[in-house]
């Protein structure tokens, strides 16, 4: 038996939604403490509990009564309030046999906020109150037969609110001072664009390490690193951003959209979450193959909220697809926080919707990166089955070039993760604190990878464009006679006007 005391509440003001609201969520805190924590009331109301029986609203009081009459009879719960001055009567009833329902006498058209009274009761009363109630086992004659879900039946109507839900944990080897914390899981401007991975070091190397040199990389455009520990040389990074005749793509991609057939990195495409189901379209046919090969697709959080990224996930996990879904939740959609991106518990929590098995781990634990995406590779080949990693980490750069962080978030928040949580310093600490690692070899690290980078600046600064003529190859296996024409028609009038164009930049 559930008993309520009766509300008192004065106000100084007509009947109005806002105080019956008020003073509904006060009964519910009396009576239900803790329950309710976090719930947010109408920012011009102070509510004070005076004691367990009485309710005021802060201001000039004058007595105004309301009266709370529960009942409970043969499985049918009634809760009422009335308003003794203007006999105004809502009333919720819930039932065990039946649906939840809400009635009140008063016109809508004259309290045009009364569906949202209705909302409030029905939702925020229902769920509590049934929470209360026992629900025996389903026996295996009354299991739902539906395909579209596995899952018991429930007599109560309740909605699942992501922050009650237990948050997923997030998976780390070692701390922020490099100190193992379960010794069983020890391991032993001259370019016209770019986008830094500063911060994400961990991330890259962590996953690379721990796949196949056979599996197929999907990126997104900070995955530089998984190239480069493929063996990706730096001349030809640079050729690369530089768009110049060195470059596999011949010069036709924007800087940092890296691509190598010879290492099974796919070439990289500026819009967001293309690439999750080609990933899914990939490891389906790696599956049908039956070579033991798997494929990583890597994406940010903000790839997450774009349509194409749901696509991919039913994708794989309908089709059971050997596939490594890896989301950087980098901290920001270029200005776009987290918390503005999504509601719920993160990326991590999607996966079980779509029957993908899902990890959360620390990003900047170059180590955890590694355990958990070995694992996730074995699986995924052995088992046939996609895998959601979501690796938490922060990005330390600006999105590009073209942005400027400092303008969305504060040099503090920066600098507490570049100086206190970076994945660099952390492996560094490791090493050092098992004699692998020292600073002078540190220093001498950092100078020769220095002059390596300025060597292939260099080089990529003055080596020449493509030509031209690549405009219009690599599309036909033998051009058609509009495109013959057109390359015709170009060329024709760079003759013409020749002196308008730097001709001696590009091969002949």
């Amino acid at each position: 038996m559930l008993h309520f005391p009766t509300l008192r509440k004065c106000i100084s003001s007509p009947v109005q939604i806002t105080d019956v609201m008020t003073g509904f969520i006060a009964m519910l805190k009396n009576n239900f403490a803790g329950r309710l924590d976090g719930l947010d009331l109408p920012t011009e109301l102070a509510v004070f509990v005076r004691d367990p029986f009485t309710v005021a609203i802060e201001g000039d009081l004058s007595a105004r009564a309301k009266k709370l009459v529960p009942s409970i009879d043969e499985g049918k719960f009634t809760l009422e309030l009335v308003d003794m001055q203007s006999s105004v009567t809502m009333a919720l009833e819930l039932s065990t046999n039946g649906p939840a329902m809400f009635w009140t006498d008063v016109n809508a058209h004259q309290f045009p906020n009364i569906k949202k009274v209705a909302i409030v009761m029905l939702i925020m009363f229902g769920s509590t109150y049934t929470l209360l109630q026992q629900q025996p086992f389903n026996t295996p004659e009354e299991k739902p037969q539906f395909p579209g879900a596995s899952a018991d039946f429930v007599e109560r109507l309740e909605f699942i609110q992501p922050n009650v839900i237990s948050g997923i944990p997030i998976y780390r080897v070692m701390d922020r001072q490099g100190q193992i914390l379960n010794p069983a899981e020890d391991p032993k401007g001259r370019i016209s664009f770019y986008m830094t991975n500063y911060g994400e070091e961990g991330t890259h190397m962590g996953s690379a390490a721990a796949l196949e040199p056979t599996d197929l990389v999907f990126g997104q455009y900070r995955e530089a690193g998984v190239l480069m520990y493929r063996g990706f040389p730096l001349d030809l990074f640079m050729a690369q951003c530089y768009a110049n005749a060195d470059d596999l793509g011949k010069g036709r991609q924007m800087p940092v959209h890296y691509g190598c057939k010879d290492l099974n990195f796919v070439t990289i495409s500026s819009p967001l979450a293309t690439q999750l189901p080609q990933a899914a379209g990939a490891a389906y046919a790696l599956k049908r193959e039956n070579n033991n090969r798997a494929v990583i697709c890597y994406f940010g959080e903000g790839a997450a909220s774009e349509g194409d990224a749901h696509a991919g996930f039913n994708f794989a996990a309908t089709l059971e697809c050997p596939i490594i879904f890896f989301c950087r939740n980098n901290g920001y959609a270029i200005s776009t926080p987290t918390n503005e991106q999504y509601r719920g518990d993160g990326i991590a929590a999607r996966g079980p919707g779509y029957g993908i098995m899902s990890i959360r781990v620390d990003g900047n634990d170059v180590f955890a990166v590694y355990n958990a995406t070995r694992e996730a590779r074995r699986r995924a080949v052995a088992e046939n089955q996609p895998f959601l990693i979501e690796a938490m980490t922060y990005r330390i750069g600006h999105h590009s070039t073209s942005d400027d962080s400092s303008a969305y978030r504060s040099v503090d928040e920066v600098n507490y993760w570049d100086k206190q949580d970076h994945p660099i310093s952390r492996l560094r600490h490791y090493m050092v604190s098992r004699g692998w690692w020292d600073e002078d070899q540190e220093k001498a690290w950092r100078k020769q990878s220095r002059q390596h980078v300025m060597e292939a600046f260099e080089k990529a600064e003055r080596r020449l464009k493509p030509s031209p003529d690549n405009l219009f190859s690599d599309v036909y296996d033998e051009s058609p006679p509009l495109l013959k024409k057109q390359e015709q028609e170009m060329f024709q009038h760079i003759r013409q006007y020749k002196e308008h164009y730097p001709l001696d930049l590009y091969e002949k």
